[in-house]
């Protein structure tokens, strides 16, 4: 089973009430604080809102924070290479030994006893205790990670204050699933005076239905076919497969676009501008292409801090495929400690390398989309064993009555996903209209509204990265 922080009875969820209470409150108060007080106030209601999700990883994150900030001086105002170095060490060794220990535990002991069950060895039982996933433990241990290293590199000045540093770290919009924020990206907005400026509100207001409308009406209503699909519900055949992969692409496209827009709208409603996470990545004519526009800040994190340390494609044919199935594993291993995650990452970076070694650009569309869908179901199965189970259904086919339904269904949430895209694409926008006339936008955030209260799924589903 994929590992999930632990919840209170209400979560904060971005499309529940509560958010939006909070999110009401903090904004109101801060646009009439001086800047300095504006970043306390950040940092204080951003801890609350992690205390909100799990109160006992507070300390987890604040003492990490702490240590980093220190280890960071220390780097920049060391006086020898050498010296510079072990603090470096020292602050890779913890903030991944950290993520780790509380991430993996649980997945290597159970891996190590399915080990020995296939060896014939049984009776050997790991530890009782089960290790808790803090939340947004892998987001804001990237960002500790790329701070600390871009100062090392002299690409980047330390935080002048802990304050400022802390609220980069744990800013509540990003806090819990990203977009992981590039120091040199946020952490100058931090440590300036921020202006309101209404057409910015404005443009975080209509993100924030954006990403409502892409969460409740296309994700939550995806993600009812999806769980049928791969529960077994729609049968195991090839049409059934169709199904259930085609939601869940639907589905995890709206549900981590849809949290993303929230999050940048909620930040610009306070003044600061996230990186843009998604570029209509099912568009994406190779897949290399589509890494460039999906979960963007995820892919050039792995780029930039992984991929080409190794040595990037520098030393030659055969290093460069190995790099990038390395970087692609690690990636996936990120995504949850479970070997379809592994093997997800696996798939897309024997796709990379195989574009490489192709004579053309790359595989083609439909070649593309084939490989992200078929990877898909790894992502979204429970174990390997579901999704080869799955998998196996493409020779047997068979046809239900319901399957011409929810095809309509499908293709009218395909051709509004899509429709919407090819505006953005055509355009350049964040969100639709964005570069229209006030009024076009406004109206156009009404008929969102409208559409996430009358087609909002009944049944909620926790956004799918709040696991990682």
């Amino acid at each position: 089973m994929h590992a999930r922080p632990t919840k209170p009875l209400h979560p904060m969820l971005f499309d529940t009430p509560v958010y939006f209470l909070f999110l009401a409150m903090a904004v109101a108060l801060y646009w009439r604080l001086g800047w300095r007080s504006q970043n306390r106030l950040l940092l204080a209601v951003s801890y609350f809102f992690y205390g909100w999700w799990d109160w006992r990883f507070l300390l987890l994150m604040a003492l990490s924070t702490v240590l980093d900030y220190a280890l960071a001086n220390a780097i920049a105002a060391g006086s020898s290479s050498r010296r510079r170095r072990t603090l470096l060490a020292i602050s890779l060794a913890m903030n991944f030994g950290v993520l780790g220990f509380f991430k993996y535990c649980n997945f290597f002991i159970d891996s190590f006893e399915n080990l020995l069950a296939v060896l014939g060895i049984r009776g050997v039982s790991g530890p009782v205790l089960r290790i808790l996933l803090p939340p947004g433990i892998s987001f804001y241990t990237f960002q500790e990670v790329a701070y600390v290293v871009d100062v090392y590199r002299g690409k980047l000045t330390p935080a002048r204050s802990l304050v400022d540093y802390g609220l980069f770290i744990s800013l509540f919009p990003h806090l819990i699933a990203g977009p992981i924020q590039r120091p040199s990206h946020l952490l100058p907005q931090v440590e300036r005076a921020r202006k309101f400026v209404a057409r910015d509100f404005f443009d975080g207001l209509l993100l924030i239905l954006t990403g409502l409308f892409r969460k409740c009406v296309i994700a939550d209503q995806c993600a009812l076919l999806a769980n049928a699909g791969f529960s077994g519900h729609l049968g195991n055949n090839f049409v059934s497969l169709v199904i259930a992969s085609c939601a869940f692409s639907l589905q995890i496209y709206g549900d981590f676009s849809g949290y993303s827009d929230i999050a940048r709208g909620s930040a610009k409603l306070l003044g600061f501008h996230f990186m843009v996470n998604f570029r209509q990545p099912y568009f994406a004519a190779s897949l290399q292409d589509f890494w460039r526009r999906w979960h963007i800040s995820l892919s050039s994190w792995l780029r930039d801090y992984l991929y080409i340390p190794l040595g990037g494609n520098r030393h030659g044919t055969m290093r460069t495929y190995l790099n990038l199935m390395t970087t692609m594993l690690l990636g996936g291993l990120w995504h949850g400690a479970n070997w379809t995650f592994v093997l997800w990452g696996g798939l897309h970076g024997a796709g990379l390398s195989l574009e490489r070694a192709c004579t053309r650009a790359g595989l083609g569309r439909i070649a593309t989309m084939l490989t992200i869908v078929v990877a898909w179901i790894f992502f979204r199965a429970e174990s390997v064993r579901q999704a080869v189970a799955m998998l196996q259904g493409i020779g047997h086919f068979e046809w239900r009555g319901e399957y011409a339904a929810i095809f309509i269904f499908l293709a009218v949430v395909s051709f509004v996903t899509l429709l919407v895209d090819a505006r953005l694409e055509h355009a350049g926008e964040e969100y639709p209209f964005q570069s229209q006339p006030a009024l076009v936008p406004a109206l156009a955030g009404l008929v969102l509204l409208v559409s996430v209260a009358l087609l909002g799924a009944v049944d909620s589903h926790a956004f799918i990265y709040f696991q990682f």
